[in-house]
């Protein structure tokens, strides 16, 4: 195992190679949905931008209702949008509903279920504390003060923040370029019938998935056969549409028909590393040409997703200015089953979980780990991380897991 990277190290290696973020663009916020943030963003306006009521009721000084109950006259009517505009005097009243703005003279509002009406008049049963179901003015923020960072996701509550906030248009990163080609005489494309011989791709989609939860641009050169000039010719339209990362999956072996190292070398490849300490995934391969990265997956299905989760995700988040793209996605979990000592490699099992009593996971690696069986994989929830060199251990012992359903961004 002298030769295979570690795991941590690769990944290190692939994000200090990208250099800078993807270029920034502005976009209207109905448009900024799950888009990176390039920029910090601050408040435009105050929030709420005067003092709001949170109760139906009405309006009151709170003087007047410290002797106990007491009759008010209703002057006016205060609801959301329409505010009363004059001031409340001595005995007053104004009827206002939830978010409306609070008069000029009230300092209080009395709710509904402590009053009663009759016509102008509106008797007030229980007496009042100064600022009573009132939002002060900036509570929610102020205008000037700082409420996104640049590298964040704008998710439904953020993006919902920077609309509130008062932009229209936020500056983000573009979404990076992640062209992705499918190696080997095997394949064929989802829904043609296969021969006896051949396979479904289905690398690819899962690729395409995650590149694009991750905010990148997905790119299917389709399927290269094994020759050179057919992977050459994929290479080659990667860099012709620009692309920030080119993902090949398959063939990065040695063997006589793992040709995409060869044709990635011929085109010019700077070739960082191959081989790493990690099941699945050892033959994973990461270089440059010219500006654009390369990551080479392996073939097999459950290892390309596992490695597009643990290294082509962090890639991208880089890319687009994440400064917590290399950080560290696992948590602590429960051993559900013994499982035995581990060899030299890292190696990340399939697990399905359950949920304990004090509420840390239960994880319950899957007896067949095959790095082909995408049965398994679609049926985990979870990946069990067993550090290399990791002792036997039994049911009950604590663990750390990935989850497979989170960890995109």
């Amino acid at each position: 195992m002298r030769d295979l990277m570690p795991v941590a190290e690769a990944l290190s290696r692939i994000l200090a190679s990208v250099a800078l973020p993807v270029e920034a663009e502005q976009v209207s916020v109905a448009e900024a949905g799950r888009r990176t943030l390039a920029a910090d963003v601050a408040a435009l306006r105050t929030q709420p931008p005067f003092p709001a009521s949170s109760m139906d009721g009405y309006a009151v000084r709170s003087v007047d209702l410290r002797q106990g109950p007491t009759v008010l006259h209703v002057v006016g009517t205060s609801a959301a949008g329409h505010g009363f505009p004059g001031s409340i005097g001595s005995h007053e009243a104004v009827r206002i509903f939830t978010g409306a703005p609070v008069p000029m003279g009230s300092d209080a509002i009395l709710i509904q279920e402590d009053a009663t009406r009759d016509g102008a008049q509106v008797r007030a049963r229980e007496t009042v504390v100064p600022g009573r179901f009132i939002r002060r003015r900036g509570l929610d923020f102020s205008e000037g003060e700082m409420l996104l960072r640049a590298g964040e996701t704008l998710d439904a509550r953020r993006l919902a923040l920077a609309a509130a906030s008062g932009h229209g248009h936020l500056a983000v990163r573009r979404r990076p370029r992640v062209a992705i080609l499918a190696t080997g005489d095997e394949l064929v494309a989802p829904g043609t019938v296969a021969a006896w011989d051949q396979i479904i791709a289905s690398n690819a989609l899962a690729l395409s998935v995650l590149v694009e939860s991750a905010g990148g641009m997905a790119i299917d050169l389709g399927i290269a056969g094994d020759s050179l000039p057919a992977l050459e010719a994929g290479i080659c339209r990667a860099r012709d549409l620009r692309a920030d990362l080119l993902v090949t999956l398959g063939g990065a072996s040695v063997g006589d028909h793992d040709l995409v190292q060869s044709a990635l070398l011929r085109e010019g490849l700077d070739l960082a590393f191959w081989r790493i300490a990690l099941r699945p995934g050892k033959p994973l391969m990461h270089g440059h040409l010219g500006r654009m990265s390369v990551v080479g997956l392996p073939g097999n299905p459950v290892s390309a997703i596992v490695c597009g989760i643990l290294f082509v995700v962090p890639a991208i988040r880089a890319m687009l200015g994440d400064p917590g793209a290399g950080a560290d996605r696992s948590e602590p979990a429960t051993l559900g089953r013994a499982v035995a000592a581990n060899d030299g490699r890292a190696d990340y099992m399939r697990a399905r979980l359950d949920l304990a009593s004090d509420r840390v996971p239960i994880a319950h690696p899957e007896e067949r780990q095959d790095s082909s069986m995408l049965s398994v994989l679609g049926h985990s929830e979870a990946l069990l991380i067993r550090e290399p060199h990791a002792k036997a251990a039994k049911s009950g012992d604590p663990c750390r897991i990935i989850r497979l359903d989170r960890n995109l961004t």
